[in-house]
C-alpha cells in the first residue's frame, strides 16, 4: 500500500519530456568537454590541481557522467505520454529570445530609454496584461530601469541615433541620461 502511494506521489512529479532534456544537456556536455584543450592550456612545470584547466575539466567531466546517468534513467523509465507537447512548449519559449535580441538592436536607434519603455510595454501587452494601470506600471519600470542604470549606476550604454534630431539643449541631456 504504502510503496503504491510512493509510486503514484512519483509519476505526479515526472516530466514527460525529460528524456529529451537529459539527452540535450549530455550533448552539451560533450561539446563543452570536447572544446577543452582549446579554450584552456596544460602548463608546463604546474602541478596537475594547479592546471588552469584541472576544474574546468573536472566540472565537465562532472556533467557528462551525471548527464549519462540522467539520460539513462529517464531512458529506462516508464513512457509518459505529452513528451512532444512539452517539448514544443520548451521551444515556443525561445520567443523570448528573439524579443531581447530586437531589443538590443533598438537600443541604439531609439535610445535607452524609448526601447526600454517600449520593451516593457510590449513584454507585458504579450503577457496578456492589457489593463491601463498594469501598462502604466510597465511603462514606470522601463523609465525606472533607465535612470537606475544611467543616472545613478553610470553604465555606458550608446545614446540612440534619434537623439542626434533633438534640439541642441535637450539633445546633451538625452545623451547623457537618456
Amino acid at each position: 500500500m504504502i510503496a503504491k502511494t510512493l509510486q503514484d506521489m512519483f509519476k505526479r512529479y515526472r516530466r514527460p519530456g525529460d528524456v529529451v532534456f537529459a539527452f540535450v544537456f549530455l550533448l552539451f556536455a560533450l561539446v563543452l568537454l570536447l572544446q577543452l584543450g582549446e579554450q584552456t592550456k596544460v602548463v608546463k612545470r604546474t602541478k596537475w590541481f594547479a592546471q588552469p584547466n584541472f576544474w574546468p575539466m573536472v566540472s565537465l567531466w562532472a556533467m557528462v557522467v551525471f548527464g549519462f546517468l540522467h539520460w539513462l534513467s529517464s531512458a529506462l523509465s516508464d513512457r509518459i505520454p505529452g513528451r512532444w507537447p512539452e517539448v514544443g512548449l520548451w521551444l515556443r519559449s525561445l520567443e523570448y529570445i528573439a524579443y531581447f535580441m530586437a531589443y538590443v538592436k533598438l537600443v541604439p536607434l531609439l535610445g535607452y530609454l524609448p526601447s526600454s519603455v517600449l520593451f516593457a510595454l510590449f513584454l507585458a501587452l504579450r503577457t496578456g496584461f492589457r489593463s491601463p494601470r498594469t501598462l502604466a506600471i510597465a511603462a514606470g519600470f522601463g523609465v525606472a530601469v533607465t535612470v537606475v542604470f544611467r543616472a545613478f549606476l553610470q553604465v555606458k550604454i550608446p545614446a540612440g541615433a534619434v537623439y542626434e534630431y533633438l534640439p541642441d539643449t535637450i539633445r546633451a541631456f538625452a545623451l547623457t541620461y537618456l
